[in-house]
């Protein structure tokens, strides 16, 4: 495995283990200033809209959430690569409610940012589990 690669499979893993921790800065850090986000039925979230509501978790105002990616496909084309993944996270809301549980598939453009790869855009396909 190249070290490109390597790097994009670690930046996963930093991404999923700081969520899961409320690490919002951690979090943060492994996107690009103009990173944006699609989710079905919601209009495009910016990193600054995505700080707000990491930082309503860190602050014990939203959901906790964990989950699990696994990466299905990793191509690198210069300081641009993409990521196909398979992501299941569970929503354990902060009044003692029940886990909500979403999964599917997510495709994410990264990009070499200060000799990093950081997150540039991301769309989830990601539905409610029964």
């Amino acid at each position: 495995m190249q070290a490109d690669e390597q790097e994009i499979r670690d930046l996963v893993t930093t991404w999923m283990a700081a969520t899961r921790e409320g690490d919002v800065q951690a979090v943060l850090a492994l996107m690009t200033d103009d990173a944006v986000f699609l989710t079905p039925g919601r209009a495009p979230m910016t990193k600054s809209d995505f700080a707000k509501a990491a930082e309503g978790q860190a602050r014990g105002e939203a959901p906790k959430f964990d989950g699990h990616s696994e990466m299905l496909e990793v191509q690198i084309l210069g300081d641009w690569a993409f990521m196909r993944t398979r992501l299941s996270v569970t929503a354990t809301p902060p009044d003692g409610s029940p886990p909500t549980r979403r999964e599917g598939h997510t495709l994410t453009l990264l990009r070499k940012d200060g000799g990093r790869w950081k997150l540039a855009r991301d769309a989830n396909l990601l539905a409610p589990v029964a």
